[in-house]
């Protein structure tokens, strides 16, 4: 079932005198203008004192053992044990933590101590990779902290995460709470003026993202909201607040148990945890389980939310809803609106249609079977969207290259068994490679691990080729291999629908692109052919259409790449094309649209002459055939490493793009010959002899 989270348990909220708790906590003045940090005997965290200083604003870390320093030389202490980056398929930790955790940990968060609202930081093992930006959260009506508890693990690795704690008798006003984050941020960007600050504010907390970022309009901020609340005068339960008001408090006990089912789906909070491979029955009585320990922790949000609280929140809640909506057109931050559209408490699909017309610089994703709390539910993973959306970076502007974060194996496993795991069953993909001597074997082994190396091919109907070509790289090598796609896909108005492209390192096709992810020594992927291949018309199978420029020679060249020619067949086994873009263009209205889509689409090659200019974008019309089997065969490394003359002499470089592009004829024509005698070519056969005796990716096929 999908994606959650953190660390083993809740631990970091320990109440022990002789085991203190080690987290790092900043508390500040809301009755000041500069905002020092407090005194120690004023500040208690669930019965620890945070020992502090009066020393400027800077945040402090709390090392666990009484002594402080400040976060800044914290950094250079630990610098030499900071990740470059992350490996492909690394450990993101999702399953280990369930919403029970979330119910344990803020038992003990809510237990007065008469402080105000602070920041906390959950452990983590390893410092996050170099040069992380910081991620603030900021709660929702529990005002807890522990609603990122699912995907802590996670975001640890690529983030600085602190927390906002509001503590359950605290009454600051909407103002000061904004006071407090914005003098958090100016810290924060003092430090580090070149980095993001990140900002996930879920239901309340994007009100208060939002009214921030309306402030501070010159800080670089990336808000993340999570079903903001800024659509409260529109909830469905609006007319029930005067009756919360007017209950009796004996009462007032059922009002959590009747939020929780509003607020969120319990079937969703109850799969977390369990893995989609269980069988039917299993995963039932898995469900079943969960759903028996989690509902006596519903008793507990009468004690995290009481009736004075709710009603106070409820309030405030409101007031901080017209404050940032009075102050929407002075919103400059970067804004990804996460909404549910089965959200009982907010109408938040609409409401996320509303901010991106409002606000300058707004995208949305819609989750179609989520609630409320969208976080603390199945199928959700916060980095996972982050990702797909292209908003992670470290610098001011987004990087394809630097600020690219490898597929963990949960979304490995997630993409390559949900997403295009009925592709994947279907094709069967075979996948073949020619060693030093030419000799052709399963598998990848003649392709260089080592980088940079450029791997050029033709590009079946749809790219259906590219994910058992993906997968298997990353399944046999662990080696992330980096496309070159059309930037419409990743930009265009349809960009949502190839969110799984830019999970998997898809970059927009430019010369630059190309330099930086060969200068980085990376595995890139590159279609001279590109769009006009992909959406070729009847009657095109297995045809390349290139430019006449050898440009991606010279460029592997110059950083002596390894050039891999790369050919794939199978697309004629599994579709039959029935209209392409010439028979589109005469249906009424569909032809218009896509005439005029194309017409608004992002250009490419637009002054190159040939055929390969035409990279009209259309969906094809297909009609499904029984399965064949898809081929892949990688050639004999070519090594640029040297040769300098492909550099200095324009014919030398044509020469060899002649031979590359011949070598992939011939690899088109050799695997289109061989399929005729592979004895599972045929998906019927294919699947008895998986259920029989093998794995999918262990059936035999021809003899090389």
């Amino acid at each position: 079932m999908a994606s959650v989270i953190g660390f083993g348990g809740p631990h970091f909220f320990a109440l022990r005198s002789e085991n203190k708790p080690r987290f790092r906590v900043q508390v500040r003045s809301l009755g000041n203008q500069d905002a020092s940090v407090l005194p120690s005997d004023s500040v208690v965290v669930n019965g620890a004192s945070v020992v502090g200083e009066r020393e400027g604003s800077r945040p402090l870390v709390d090392q666990g053992n009484g002594s402080l320093r400040h976060k800044v030389k914290e950094k250079q202490r630990i610098e030499d044990g900071v990740l470059e980056s992350l490996e492909p398929l690394w450990d993101d930790g999702y399953g280990t933590v369930t919403v029970k955790d979330y119910f344990d940990a803020t038992e003990e968060m809510i237990k007065p101590d008469g402080g105000p609202p602070r920041w906390f930081s959950p452990l983590a093992r390893n410092p996050p990779l170099k040069d992380s930006p910081v991620l603030l959260f900021l709660p929702g009506l529990d005002g807890t902290g522990c609603g990122l508890i699912l995907h802590h693990k996670a975001l640890q690795k690529v983030f600085e995460v602190r927390c906002l704690h509001i503590p359950v008798n605290d009454r600051t006003p909407f103002e000061g709470l904004v006071k407090l984050v914005e003098e958090t941020i100016r810290v924060e960007h003092a430090l580090s003026p070149n980095k993001p600050i990140y900002l996930v504010g879920d239901s309340f907390g994007g009100c208060l993202s939002l009214a921030v970022a309306a402030r501070n309009p010159t800080v670089d901020l990336v808000l993340i909201l999570i079903n903001p609340a800024t659509s409260i005068e529109r909830s469905q339960l609006l007319p029930l607040f005067p009756i919360l008001d007017a209950m009796p408090e004996e009462l007032h006990i059922t009002v959590p148990y009747l939020l929780s089912f509003v607020m969120g789906d319990p079937i969703k909070m109850a799969t977390v945890n369990i893995k989609n491979r269980l069988p039917p029955g299993l995963k039932f009585t898995q469900i079943s389980q969960n759903l028996t320990a989690l509902l006596p922790c519903l008793s507990s949000l009468a004690d995290i939310i009481p009736r004075e609280t709710l009603l106070w929140k409820l309030k405030l809640l409101r007031s901080a809803a017209g404050y940032a909506n009075s102050r929407l057109h002075a919103v400059k931050a970067e804004v990804l609106v996460l909404a549910s559209d089965k959200d009982n408490m907010v109408p938040s699909g609409d409401e996320a249609e509303r901010l991106r017309n409002s606000l300058q610089n707004c995208s949305i994703r819609h989750f179609p079977d989520n609630g409320h709390t969208l976080l603390l539910e199945d199928g959700v993973n916060l980095l996972t969207v982050i990702k797909r959306t292209l908003k992670y970076r470290r610098s001011r502007k987004h990087d394809s290259v630097s600020d690219f974060l490898p597929p963990s194996m949960t979304e490995f496993n997630y993409v390559f068994d949900e997403t295009v795991g009925l592709l994947r069953f279907a094709a069967g993909s075979a996948l073949f490679s020619t060693l030093e001597d030419g000799t052709v074997v399963r598998g990848l082994a003649g392709v260089p691990i080592e980088g940079p190396v450029l791997i050029v091919g033709y590009h079946n109907l749809m790219g259906l080729e590219l994910y058992s070509l993906v997968e298997e790289f990353l399944r046999e090598k662990k080696i992330m291999v980096r496309g070159l796609a059309h930037p419409e896909l990743l930009f265009g108005k349809s960009s949502a629908d190839f969110d799984v492209l830019k999970l998997f390192g898809a970059l927009p096709v430019t010369a630059r692109n190309l330099f930086k992810a060969l200068s980085s020594n990376s595995h890139v992927l590159l279609y001279p052919g590109g769009a006009r291949e992909a959406l070729h018309y009847k009657g095109e199978e297995y045809k390349l259409f290139w430019p006449d420029q050898p440009e991606f020679v010279r460029m592997a060249a110059r950083f002596g790449a390894t050039i891999v020619p790369f050919a794939a067949v199978g697309e004629d086994d599994l579709l039959k094309l029935v209209l392409d873009y010439n028979d589109i263009k005469k249906i009424p209205v569909v032809g218009d649209y896509f005439i005029n889509a194309n017409n608004d689409a992002i250009k490419l090659r637009e002054d190159t002459p040939g055929e390969v200019a035409n990279q009209d974008l259309f969906f094809p019309g297909i009609l499904p055939k029984l399965p064949g089997r898809y081929y892949h065969l990688f050639g004999k490394p070519i090594e640029t490493k040297g040769r300098e003359e492909i550099l200095k002499d324009k014919d030398s470089a044509n020469k060899l793009y002649l031979e590359i592009q011949s070598e992939i004829e011939r690899s088109l024509a050799y695997l289109i010959k061989k399929r005729e005698e592979d004895p599972y070519r045929n998906l019927i056969d294919r699947t008895v002899y998986r259920a029989l005796y093998s794995r999918l990716d262990e059936i035999p096929t021809f003899e090389p």
